[in-house]
């Protein structure tokens, strides 16, 4: 609605009109007219009829007024991720979990909430405690505001203490003991195995962490780092994902626990904490070896199989076999004739006596690692033409030479031409009874989940970590994995409802909504920011109402 001033003759009138929409076109109709507009003005009434409107509408004036800085503003809190997040805590029950947990325990302060503090952080800044306890100032986090820093320590070790003697599982291979956060992730795993189906596939990877000092008694150790720090101590963490990428759980190594020790003691430990009964396991080439795979092999009369990645340069029978082998390839996917096509992929199954190999081909790779290796040979010659020095540092480009005469560098053709075997080419090691296509398409979801495991890698890159105890730890890198348990599931309703946003992109919309206190006559108000871009989406997401625009303070 909205006032209009009528010419009529000499006179002029002031109107009420709204518009409607009439059989799809947008039409005007006159309410009331309230009288001659200069009679309106001089008796005072038009003043009269505007400044009691202004009582009903002082919600807009209020953030007028903010708009253009004339209200004095005593405070701004940030809302948005708090308020999506605290729900999903809920929904997902870790809120619950800990709650049940905690009931036996005598903590003078609230556990629970200065563990989903720092998830929070995790979130939304990541880095140390202390640098949460600094953070948590801008952010409206219900029951945080009186918890000290002392305390986020506490509730720490408390997630990564030593499960009494009883709880732990005995058994070759172990890398690590039980904890309190094994508990919580069983319990977060019976919570939803209650709403979705046993677990069928599951996915595992591995990434290192870094100390700034000596990284507790037992779990800061040198090793290969994947951060290229090999001067810093470093722990191992791996994390263990269903099929459609939720986290399950993690696991904790010193930091010299190398990825072929690590897959067997992580099934195992899945077989028991979870009560899983049959399952395949896929995993990348890292984790293969000799012992690993008859491991495997034992497990398969127990319904457990497995889908790895192959190493095709390092082992002799799939090298000189299998990638030998001239049967004809079965299409899965033709050439992609639009972009949101499917990659193309041509696949086959190759027998060595009683192991069952997949070689899986990709021709767009074919072509782009043929490409790849033309430009770097094309360089290596013009390197090599104003000297070899330099080259032996390159490993790029060490591949592709050898010695010859008197220590000089020359291009080895016969590696370029090996190396042509290995085009967009990748071979798996499988016992499963899923048919050769599945295979491959199955390994393929790995690489996927591993996109996704690269792009949280930073959650669970808590650094710095300055804790001493292999407790506090624990529990630090145990909250990361919790913050990837809530990112999971606001991605996966997202995604539910349509919506393929950049987890950046929601993150930034999230933190700009925003409660600004502010006094007018004496009063003080709490005014919202509007939703920008993907904010709304996550608010329906999440399945929480958006706070009031302006909230008058008691």
């Amino acid at each position: 609605m909205f006032f209009r001033v009528k010419s009529s003759g000499p006179r002029q009138y002031l109107q009420l009109v709204e518009n409607f929409w009439d059989h799809g076109q947008s039409r005007q109709r006159v309410l009331t007219t309230l009288g001659r507009l200069d009679q309106l003005q001089e008796s005072g009434q038009l003043d009269a009829l505007l400044a009691s409107g202004a009582r009903l509408a002082q919600h807009s004036l209020l953030l007028t007024a903010h708009a253009n800085g004339q209200l004095a503003v005593l405070r701004t809190r940030r809302i948005g991720a708090p308020l999506i997040f605290e729900r999903l805590w809920q929904q997902t029950g870790c809120r619950a979990v800990l709650d049940d947990l905690l009931a036996r325990r005598r903590f003078e302060f609230p556990v629970e909430r200065a563990i989903f503090l720092t998830v929070l952080h995790r979130l939304l800044a990541c880095g140390s405690d202390r640098a949460a306890d600094r953070w948590k100032v801008d952010y409206q986090i219900d029951g945080a505001e009186e918890l000290e820093l002392h305390q986020v320590y506490r509730a720490m070790a408390w997630l990564g203490e030593t499960l009494p003697e009883e709880e732990q599982h005995s058994g070759p291979g172990q890398l690590g003991p039980r904890c309190i956060k094994d508990w919580i992730e069983e319990k977060l795993f019976a919570h939803r195995r209650d709403l979705f189906s046993d677990l069928e596939i599951v996915f595992f990877d591995t990434t290192s962490i870094y100390f700034e000092g000596d990284g507790g008694e037992t779990l800061g150790e040198h090793g290969h780092s994947k951060d290229h720090r090999p001067d810093e101590r470093q722990m191992i963490v791996g994390a263990v994902l269903d099929g459609t990428g939720r986290p399950i759980c993690c696991e904790m190594w010193p930091g010299n626990t190398t990825d072929v020790k690590s897959l067997i003691p992580v099934v195992q430990r899945l077989r028991r904490r979870f009560r899983i009964s049959k399952v395949c396991i896929i995993a990348d080439r890292g984790m293969i070896s000799r012992e690993t795979l008859e491991d495997l092999d034992d497990l398969a009369e127990q319904g457990w199989s497995y889908i790895l990645g192959v190493r095709m340069r390092k082992n002799a029978e799939a090298r000189e076999q299998v990638l030998a082998d001239r049967h004809r390839f079965r299409v899965v996917h033709q050439r992609r004739k639009k972009s949101t096509d499917p990659a193309p992929l041509k696949v086959k199954e190759v027998r060595v006596e009683d192991r069952r190999y997949v070689v899986c081909v990709n021709v767009e790779e074919v072509k782009a690692d043929r490409e790849r290796r033309e430009a770097i040979v094309e360089k290596l010659r013009e390197q090599l033409r104003q000297g070899d020095k330099s080259l032996v540092g390159n490993k790029g480009y060490r591949r592709y030479l050898k010695v010859e005469g008197e220590e000089h560098f020359v291009i080895d053709q016969a590696k370029v031409a090996e190396e042509a075997r290995y085009d967009g080419t990748w071979v798996l090691r499988t016992n499963s009874a899923l048919a050769t296509a599945d295979v491959a398409l199955q390994f393929k979801r790995l690489w996927m989940v591993e996109h996704y495991f690269r792009s949280c890698k930073s959650l669970l890159e808590t650094r710095p970590i300055y804790h001493k105890c292999d407790e506090t730890i624990r529990g630090h890198v145990f909250c990361s994995f919790l913050a990837l348990v809530l990112r999971h599931e606001l991605q996966a309703r997202l995604e539910d409802r349509g919506h393929d946003f950049e987890w950046s992109d929601v993150l930034r919309d999230l933190e700009r909504v925003q409660y600004v206190e502010v006094e007018q006559t004496e009063k003080r108000f709490l005014l919202r920011s509007e939703l920008q871009h993907t904010a709304g989406r996550a608010f329906q997401a999440a399945g929480v109402a958006v706070p009031p625009t302006v909230q008058q303070l008691s």
